[in-house]
C-alpha cells in the first residue's frame, strides 16, 4: 500500500506537475501524515533540488528535513530535539544512500541533455525511508 501510494504520487508530481524533488517530498509526506503545509513553504522549496541544479545537498534530504521540523514543531517538540532528529536523519540517509549530495545521488549527474526526473526511483526509495524514519523516530 505504502509503496503504491508513494509511486503514484511521485509520478503525478513529477510528470503531471513538473515539481522538483524537495517540493514532491514535502507534499507526499504532508499527505501521508495528514499535516497542512502553507503554500509559502512549498514556494521556499522551489530551488531546493540540489541548490537549483548546482548539485549541492539533495532536495530529497532538504524536503525531508523541512518536514521533520514542521511536523515535530506541530507536536510541540523542543527545538533541540528537532535539531537532533534532523542530524540523525542526515546521518542515516547518508548511510543508506551513500551521500547527501545531489550531484552524487542523481543518476548521470547533471548534463544538459539529461531527460527530466531521472531521480524518480530514488525519490520513491528516499520518501519511503523518510516515512520509516518519521514513524520510528519522530512520532
Amino acid at each position: 500500500m505504502q509503496l503504491k501510494f508513494i509511486g503514484e504520487r511521485v509520478a503525478e508530481y513529477y510528470w503531471d506537475n513538473d515539481l522538483n524533488c524537495a517540493v514532491t517530498t514535502l507534499k507526499i509526506l504532508a499527505e501521508y501524515f495528514d499535516i497542512h503545509i502553507n503554500e509559502q513553504v512549498y514556494n521556499a522549496a522551489i530551488g531546493m533540488h540540489g541548490a537549483g541544479g548546482y548539485g549541492a545537498q539533495c532536495g530529497l534530504v532538504e524536503g525531508s528535513l523541512m518536514f521533520i521540523g514542521l511536523f515535530a514543531k506541530s507536536k510541540k517538540t523542543a527545538d533541540e530535539k528537532i535539531i537532533t532528529l534532523c542530524n540523525n536523519f542526515a546521518k542515516r540517509f547518508e548511510n543508506e544512500f551513500f551521500s547527501l549530495q545531489c550531484i552524487i545521488l542523481r543518476p548521470q549527474g547533471f548534463k544538459a541533455d539529461n531527460p527530466p526526473h531521472l531521480c524518480e526511483q530514488l525519490t520513491c526509495s528516499a520518501i519511503q525511508f523518510a516515512i520509516f524514519f518519521m514513524e520510528n523516530e519522530v512520532i
